[in-house]
């Protein structure tokens, strides 16, 4: 019997060859091999740590801030802070160790091969929330200075990181590092003025009462709901990893190196991040003295607009500065957020649909849905949705970690990540289980079915 020739359409050639150019891919679907790892520690640390150039963080720390007051805030930023670190670290080890992302190493340690579907699209979903907060940020302040319609500032924000993403790690790593020194200049400036021009400022933050409990006091409700927006950002250490597994393989002639790249890259990201939720809970007060509404003062554009005005002096001035520095920091973590979004629709849809357009197909993707969430308001909805999504994401985290740190160690799983499917559960109760029931407890405290101080 003569089978028919295969006929393979012109489109799906030009697939094919997306899929084979690792320079487009990025390894979206398999582990990072070692010829595969050819920037320097450095290189790698750099490239994670130039995704916390993130505005939110100033945002959270605002509006936790000014809804609960700046003693709960400050507790809350330090508690989940030091969760936040313990939870990222043995990810964030693992991954450069084995060169895995977040679906490897979610899917070998207890979730299995179908099992780590759920997880992805739990993490795909926290990187389109982001780009969308993101390049809200970004647009509002394109917006401000050139009074475009709002609906083009946010074509305009999503659609310029597109072309960005497209050659992965090998232009990103490049942009980090041309910026990083820029942002960082204009990042310090207004705090430093502040330090030395008008110290005073730093009295009145400590007492800021909050618009929600109405006290500057410590009170454990308000601390409890200022942590679960922090919360969310326990899943910031998976974008991180996207990065870490290029990291070189780990010798006694770079150990030290190594282990410090690996902290700054990894878990280190918290430390920045806590400064910088301080000093948005400060540029908002600063904000405030200046007659900013409330509404204003959690706009991270209004709040370095508020004070490169104390610091120039020329409100005009002010404005062009403020704005190119959100445009520099919205570009430098939106770029990271679409790269991490990418990859985890590669793994989702590979799974459910059994094929692989590539990854810049679902880069655009995306983009698509960012831009989308960005038109309903997601930015004037931060701390409900950040709330809400935390407590399946901490469950997804805290299943992870417990499986890399705990079980692994006393020998109850393999020492090593298994992640090729012939050695896996599809579907692994052990680890869907953990998350499923951790989620659900934790979804029905939130939603008062277990008292207020379970809700908190």
């Amino acid at each position: 019997m003569v089978s028919a020739p295969q006929k393979i359409f012109r489109i799906r050639r030009e697939y094919n060859t997306w899929v084979a150019d690792e320079t487009l891919e990025d390894y979206a679907l398999r582990y990072t091999p070692r010829t595969a790892r050819r920037w320097t520690e450095w290189q790698v640390a750099n490239t994670a740590f130039g995704g916390l150039s993130f505005l939110a963080l100033e945002a959270i720390g605002a509006a936790i801030a000014l809804n609960y007051g700046f003693t709960n805030a400050a507790w809350a930023i330090l508690a989940m802070g030091v969760v936040i670190f313990l939870t990222a670290l043995p990810i964030s080890v693992y991954a450069a160790r084995y060169g895995l992302d977040m679906d490897l190493l979610t899917r070998g340690a207890g979730f299995g091969y179908l099992g780590s579907t759920i997880t992805s699209l739990i993490y795909a979903t926290f990187t389109f929330i982001f780009f969308a907060v993101e390049a809200a940020i970004m647009a509002l302040a394109l917006q401000m200075a050139f009074d475009w319609p709002l609906i083009a500032c946010y074509l305009l924000s999503a659609l310029v990181i597109i072309p960005m993403v497209l050659y992965g790690i090998t232009f990103i790593s490049r942009l980090q590092a041309w910026t990083q020194p820029v942002w960082a200049l204009m990042l310090l400036l207004p705090f430093l003025w502040f330090a030395l021009v008008q110290p005073q400022m730093l009295d009145g933050l400590t007492g800021l009462s909050g618009l929600s409990s109405g006290s500057a006091d410590f009170d454990l409700l308000s601390f409890g709901a200022a942590s679960t927006v922090i919360f969310a950002l326990v899943v910031q250490v998976g974008e991180q990893v996207d990065y870490l597994r290029f990291m070189p393989q780990c010798t006694p002639a770079n150990r030290w190196r190594w282990w410090f790249c690996v902290l700054m890259g990894g878990p280190g990201w918290i430390v920045m991040g806590m400064l910088r939720m301080l000093g948005g809970a400060f540029l908002a007060y600063v904000a405030l003295q200046f007659g900013a509404t409330a509404a204003q003062a959690t706009d991270p554009t209004h709040m370095y607009l508020s004070a490169y005005t104390r610091v120039l002096g020329d409100y005009g001035a002010a404005l062009w500065v403020t704005v190119l520095f959100v445009v520099l920091a919205q570009v430098k973590i939106n770029v990271t957020n679409a790269y991490a979004g990418s990859l985890a629709w590669s793994n989702v849809f590979a799974r459910l649909t059994r094929s692989h357009p590539g990854r810049v197909v679902w880069l655009v993707f995306n983009v698509a849905i960012s831009t989308l969430l960005m038109t309903l308001g997601v930015l004037g909805a931060l701390e409900q949705v950040l709330g809400i999504y935390s407590n399946v994401a901490v469950a997804w985290v805290g299943a992870l970690v417990a499986d890399l740190a705990i079980n692994k160690p006393l020998g109850l799983s393999p020492r090593g990540v298994e992640f090729r499917r012939a050695y896996l559960y599809d579907l692994n109760p052990v680890g869907l289980g953990a998350m499923g029931l951790a989620a659900l407890v934790a979804s029905l405290a939130y939603a008062g079915f277990m008292g207020r101080w379970a809700a908190a």
